[in-house]
């Protein structure tokens, strides 16, 4: 699992630019304030204005402040500072002539904003509150003589209202579009992250299979001395065994489980994933559950077959049976009755394995396959690591919840290769 890397939250990062962008917007409009200031009524407009630009940087001096503050930024807040911002420039234009304000078209910069940072809604409603401002600003102002149109006969000129109509049009565009772009970007990022953890773990089970190629090559002359030893053991008479019969048995079975997990692992290596065999998906369910309790005999294991699920033949992987084997060695770690039940269509099969222990633990939950933690005293960790890494590759997915009633619903859907006909 990938580590989270302290860094700026997105929301932050884009407060931070907003700020930026806020000093750049009020220095021009404390120059184009400094510009017509020979042309604007002496009095209180002019030292409203410049009252209420000085007031708007210091609200922006306290917004840069809040990005270096640990509590996160929502997107809610935002939307708020993007509110903020049409807000403000709806009272400055509204001073200074209104639509026929030339700084009127400021308003696409949040709207540009919203588009491409927050979601659908909010960004909708920024342009639509933006429109909304414009148009109350087409009727209610006080006006310039200096900005009022040559052609103004009474009503509301043409230019203006080519100013709004424009305005309208542009912002319906750029929200449209650049949310498109921004979402489509935001989908490709969170691909890559997913790769990138994919990545690791494609490593990491990489990692585990050359050391149990490794493994399986040392283990091999060790397990046939120990399967002779075994069998001398049996053979021979029953007074000079130093095990009980039973306890022979037992490690006779273990040793046949190692070898011939070691045999199944040398034949997935031989044979190539395009010569597999099909084979039904009941009779594979029913072999699997089989060949477990032969080496679990004190765990009462019931399997339910869903009989309304059609006889098809699929293709299993020779992964699939060990990883199958990890969960069910789990469940039956946890309590001795577990329950199995099985239901698939023509693409994907869903396995449920209930086991009735204590279930899974609020802290035990963050570390579930990872490997290295587990939580038996003689484990190391890999077998819910390998099962989740396995049959995630093949397409499948492996959930844990706590069951109703106590103990572990483990859930396994895994696509069905049906052969082509």
């Amino acid at each position: 699992m990938i580590q989270a890397v302290p860094a700026l939250s997105a929301a932050r990062n884009n407060l931070r630019q907003l700020t930026t962008i806020r000093y750049i917007a009020l220095g021009c409009l404390g120059l184009a304030l400094a510009v017509l200031s020979p042309v604007l009524p002496r009095g209180s407009k002019l030292l409203l204005l410049g009252a209420m630009l000085g007031a708007f940087a210091v609200l922006n001096a306290l917004a840069r402040g809040r990005t270096r503050r640990p509590p996160p930024i929502s997107e809610a807040e935002f939307f708020g500072h993007l509110l903020l911002d049409i807000a403000g420039l709806s009272c400055l234009l509204y001073f200074s002539g209104g639509a026929t304000n030339p700084l009127i078209s400021y308003y696409l910069v949040p709207v540009s904003i919203a588009a491409a940072t927050l979601g659908r809604k909010l960004s909708w409603a920024v342009a639509a509150l933006a429109f909304a401002c414009y148009s109350l600003l087409l009727v209610f102002y006080q006006p310039i003589p200096a900005l009022v149109p040559t052609a103004h006969h009474g009503g509301l000129n043409l230019h203006v209202l080519g100013m709004w109509a424009n305005f309208a049009v542009s912002a319906a565009l750029i929200g449209y579009f650049l949310f498109s772009m921004a979402e489509t970007l935001r989908h490709q990022q969170q691909q890559i992250a997913q790769q990138r953890e994919e990545q690791l773990r494609d490593e990491q089970l990489l990692g585990v299979a050359t050391l149990a190629a490794g493994a399986a090559h040392e283990l091999g002359t060790p397990l046939n001395t120990m399967k002779l030893l075994v069998e001398d053991a049996l053979a021979g008479p029953a007074g000079h065994r130093t095990l009980a019969e039973g306890d022979l048995g037992v490690l006779d079975r273990q040793l046949d489980r190692c070898r011939e997990t070691l045999k199944k692992l040398v034949r997935a290596a031989s044979v190539p994933a395009h010569a597999q065999a099909a084979q039904p998906v009941r009779q594979y369910l029913l072999a699997l559950l089989d060949a477990w309790r032969v080496i679990r005999p004190q765990t009462l294991a019931t399997l339910e077959l869903d009989p309304s699920c059609p006889d098809i033949v699929a293709i299993f992987h020779p992964a699939i049976e060990p990883a199958l084997h990890n969960l069910l060695d789990n469940a039956a770690d946890a309590s001795p009755q577990i329950t199995v039940d099985a239901h698939w269509s023509r693409e994907i099969l869903t396995l449920r394995i209930r086991d009735f222990g204590p279930g899974i633990d609020p802290e035990q939950r963050q570390h579930l396959g990872q490997p290295g933690r587990s939580e038996k005293p003689h484990g190391l960790g890999l077998g819910l690591f390998l099962s989740h890494s396995t049959i995630g590759r093949h397409g499948g997915a492996v959930e844990l919840h706590n069951a109703e009633g106590g103990g572990t619903l483990t859930r396994i859907t895994l696509p069905l290769r049906v052969p082509r006909p």
